[in-house]
């Protein structure tokens, strides 16, 4: 499949490309977008595993450090998965979709999680008595905005240099 790329202009000469951008209509869009949108997507696969690897942690009673490595490892595995099944729909094999991915995803999911873990450890949100506590959601609802907060910078730069996919 052919994809026109297109370049949009950036401070100090970078550009984003947007190969593949024509399946959002992000061709049109402005690099703050871009980043946006790559930093929701990025988000719902950090969010996904995070609160599996809280409600885990918290449930088993584990300690706040082990709880808080469940998260982030589960993190990572539906952060990646998010970003690898549509290039493999679109034919890609799974180690090729994994080299495409990896160098931008690796950052943003490892600077996302960083975010959401602090938060969530200050908030008392891992060291909760069960789902069902205050502490535990407000820990959890209070960790996606810093999540979100803290990868879109890191996602706008990684897409200016083309490291990271929007489209994926």
């Amino acid at each position: 499949m052919s994809h026109d790329i297109h370049h949009i202009p950036l401070h100090g000469g970078a550009s984003f490309s947007t190969a593949h951008a024509h399946h959002h209509g992000a061709s049109r869009s402005s690099p703050t977008h871009l980043a946006t949108h790559a930093t929701v997507h990025c988000l719902s696969g950090c969010a996904i595993g995070e609160f599996v690897g809280l409600a885990i942690g918290v449930s088993l009673g584990l300690n706040p450090w082990t709880t808080m490595m469940l998260a982030t490892v589960l993190g990572f595995v539906s952060g990646y998965a998010l970003g690898l099944w549509p290039l493999v729909r679109q034919g890609f094999g799974w180690i090729r979709a994994f080299r495409t991915i990896w160098i931008g995803e690796t950052v943003s999911i490892a600077v996302m999680e960083l975010a959401m873990n602090l938060t969530d450890y200050h908030l008392g949100g891992v060291q909760a008595a069960s789902m069902l506590s205050f502490r535990f959601w407000l820990g959890y609802l209070a960790a996606l905005p810093a999540g979100f907060i803290a990868a879109w910078p890191v996602n706008y730069w990684l897409l200016g240099r083309n490291l990271k996919q929007r489209c994926h």
